[in-house]
This record gives structure tokens, sequence and C-alpha cells, in this order.
């Protein structure tokens, strides 16, 4: 058992909580839908680690065995639309091709999902070259995409900083300086392990497994009904090592977010917000009232 898995999903889905309400008021989409894919795989993550704590029963494995498949392409796709104001190019990056992704997932998905002891369900596919292109591939050039844009977006900054002040002022976004900076840092914060992670997929991808040759589609879905179950005593350790690291990719983003979104000064009045009603509300302890001077 891995009750540390647990633990930090549900920390996890705690942080990514705490800054929604104000980034809602901001109506930042690509903030928000980074907000919801990352909740979306650590509350379910969380359950399932509880579930199938020292076991692989085959039991309510639909409600986490697609999340990773979602995520890794919402990530990726996410951060390099985090500049950019227009709200249905937002839209289609943040939300329509992370869903295109999971669509394309299926052609080379051959049974519906793995039970990994400890872990929970895991979405499954046959090791071939067109299975390598739809599932790793994707978020390997999304992340050398994002990288290079905010690479180049920092550049521009420090080469016209008084010409970009001059347009924050004028053009009425609400962006400041430090906002906009703190978008840059981000991505290139998280494309550099975004990359880095990615490319351990697809290498450890390429390395461990057979390739098969894709056949058609109803060879590669004959056996859809089936479900795989591993058992950590059956697995090699480096298998399970890997699929550890993979795991924690995305624990790791969601504290790197919270780390650049959830800890900045235009949320300590939200902050004090929320201390105050757990102080009142829920402790029941009064403001004790401030004593009045006396005049003379």
């Amino acid at each position: 058992m891995r009750p540390e898995l647990t633990v930090v999903s549900f920390i996890c889905t705690f942080l990514m909580l705490i800054p929604l309400p104000w980034h809602w008021r901001a109506r930042n989409i690509p903030t928000l839908s980074l907000i919801f894919w990352l909740t979306a795989v650590n509350f379910p993550r969380a359950i399932s680690t509880i579930i199938w704590a020292g076991n692989t029963m085959r039991r309510y494995g639909v409600i986490s065995s697609p999340d990773y498949t979602w995520v890794r392409t919402g990530l990726l796709a996410e951060n390099a639309r985090e500049r950019r104001r227009r709200m249905i190019f937002e839209i289609v990056m943040c939300w329509v091709l992370p869903l295109i992704g999971v669509v394309l997932y299926y052609v080379v998905q051959h049974h519906r999902y793995d039970i990994y002891e400890d872990f929970g369900c895991f979405p499954a596919f046959r090791p071939t070259v067109v299975a390598t292109l739809i599932v790793n591939v994707p978020p390997v050039i999304f992340a050398l995409i994002t990288l290079v844009y905010a690479a180049i977006a920092l550049r521009w900054f420090i080469q016209r900083r008084t010409q970009f002040e001059t347009s924050l002022q004028s053009n009425d976004s609400g962006l400041t300086i430090s906002r906009y900076l703190r978008l840059v840092l981000f991505s290139i914060t998280m494309m550099l392990a975004g990359m880095a992670m990615t490319t351990f997929v697809l290498i450890n991808s390429v390395v461990s497994d057979e390739f098969e040759s894709w056949i058609s589609w109803d060879f590669t879905h004959a056996n859809w009904n089936s479900i795989d179950q591993l058992a950590r005593d059956l697995v090699p350790e480096a298998y399970w090592s890997s699929t550890l690291l993979v795991w924690y990719l995305v624990p790791i983003t969601s504290i790197i977010f919270f780390a650049f979104f959830g800890c900045v000064g235009e949320l300590k009045v939200e902050y004090m917000g929320y201390f105050d009603f757990v102080k009142t509300r829920v402790l029941c302890i009064k403001h004790k009232p401030q004593p009045v001077s006396p005049t003379s």
C-alpha cells in the first residue's frame, strides 16, 4: 500500500481549489482550464488509490482510466495560450484539442483499461507506431512549441519593455507586468519540466515495448471488454518505478501552478476571507471589539 499517493492527490486537489474563486472572477479561460484539468485528475486519483490500495479488484475503473489521457494533452496545449486573449482561440486550444486527443486515443485503445495495484486504473493501448504518434508524440510537440513561444515572449519583453508598458496601459486588458512575467515564467518552467517528463515517457515507451504492426480497427478492438490486472509482485521493479515517476507528473504540475498563481499578492484578501470564514462560522470565534481610545 502507498498511502502517500492518496495524501498527495488530496492536497493537490485542495491547492487547485483555493485560488479558483479569484481566477473565476478574472474570467481567465486558460487558467481556469488548467485548474479544471488538474482537479479532474487529482481528485479521482485520490479515490482510486483508496479503492485499489493493495489490490487489483475489478470495480469502478471508469472513474479514472481516461484521466491522464485527457490531462497530458490539456496541460501542454493550454500553457502556450496564456498570453492570448481571444476567447475562441483559447477555448479551441484548452478544450477542443484535448477532447480530440481523447477521441483519437480510442483508435489505439485495445481494451477498456488496466488496473495497477495501489494506483488504480490506467488507459491501455497497443504498442504500435500509430499509438506512439497519437499518444506520446503530441505532448512533446506541444511542449516544444510552448517553450519556444514563451522564450520569444520573454525576449520581446526584455527588448521592448517601455513599449510593452504603454501597450498594457492603453488596451485595458487587466494584465500587469508582474502578471505577464508570471505567465511567461510559468510556461517556461512548466514546459521544461513537461518536456523532460513527456520525452521520458516517449523514450520509455519506445525502449520497453515490443512494437506490433497496426493491422485493423477490428483487430485492435477485438478484446475490448477485457481488463488487465497488474499486481505489485508480478511487475518488474523498473517498470513500477517508471509508472510512479509518470504518476507524479500531475502532482508536480499542480504544485508548480499553485506556486505561481496561488501565492501572489492579489490573493491575500481572498485568503483572509477564507480564514475569517473558518474562524467565525466553523470555529465560532467572534471578533473582539477594538477598544475605543478616549478623547480629551
